[in-house]
């Protein structure tokens, strides 16, 4: 599941054309609960409505916060899908349990590969439980981590930082270390209108697994000391308009991402 740095990539191997970030801020202590019903309720009916999921995950670092990825074939598929799925009976029968966790679910970036190849690859990343046919373990967190960092980007600044972070982007590959994806505002209008987007944003967002905290930690280390790494952000200096969103976050037992 390693990103392909090159054009070359099958398309057919790729996922996702259209991908939503979506960060949920829960009522405290709702964490678990909206994963178990997610989890064991939720991704099937989505997928059947003709969408991705991708991954979903606790933030490491704010406990009231659920941060998932979904994603569609296009700007038309995902209005077919998500007025498929909103409007039929696997969210009715369980949007009130899961509404009734949250505070806010309304903080989504619409986004798409930053460029050809840019995309999951998301071949042989089959849920572990449902693949082996096995009762999932409810609520297990995995031992792997992912981290996704969002930088937000002056109009128009997205080329040039799309080509100077491919160009440097085999630093961010090293054992226990998977550059997995990379992406840039989709800026198409919502197809969705009922789900807001975080239109008015410019974004470079890129995604990142670890094997472990400790194998992130090294990894960290090691990019701050690096000239090369450290003189290529500081040249993205004037091109950013607010300080980056690293989100370190443990997936769930039902996560593509993060084996």
């Amino acid at each position: 599941m390693s990103l392909p740095l090159n054009a070359s990539a099958q398309p057919a191997a790729l996922a996702s054309p259209v991908v939503e970030l979506r960060q949920y801020t829960l009522k405290p202590g709702k964490r678990d609960t909206l994963i178990d019903i997610f989890d064991s309720r939720l991704i099937e009916g989505q997928e059947q409505a003709g969408m991705t999921i991708i991954g979903q995950f606790r933030d490491m670092d704010r406990p009231d916060m659920f941060v998932w990825l979904r994603g569609f074939d296009s700007m038309a598929a995902r209005k077919d899908a998500l007025t498929t799925f909103y409007g039929g009976p696997v969210w009715a029968a369980h949007r009130d349990a899961a509404n009734a966790t949250m505070i806010d679910s309304d903080d989504v970036l619409l986004l798409k590969p930053a460029w050809p190849g840019a995309g999951f690859d998301l071949s042989g990343a089959e849920r572990a439980s449902l693949a082996a046919g096995k009762k999932p373990i409810r609520n297990r967190a995995l031992a792997d981590i992912v981290v996704i960092r969002i930088h937000h980007l002056r109009p128009g600044a997205e080329t040039d930082l799309t080509g100077r972070f491919k160009a440097e982007a085999p630093m961010m590959t090293a054992p226990g270390v998977r550059l997995l994806a990379a992406f840039v505002t989709e800026h198409a209008e919502n197809s969705f209108p009922r789900l807001p987007v975080r239109a008015d944003e410019n974004v470079f967002v890129s995604v990142t697994s670890f094997e472990s905290a400790e194998a992130h930690a090294r990894h960290e280390t090691a990019l701050a000391d690096s000239p090369a790494w450290q003189g290529f952000w500081q040249a993205a200096q004037p091109d950013l308009t607010k300080p980056t969103e690293t989100l370190r976050l443990s997936p769930t037992s039902h996560s593509r991402l993060g084996r």
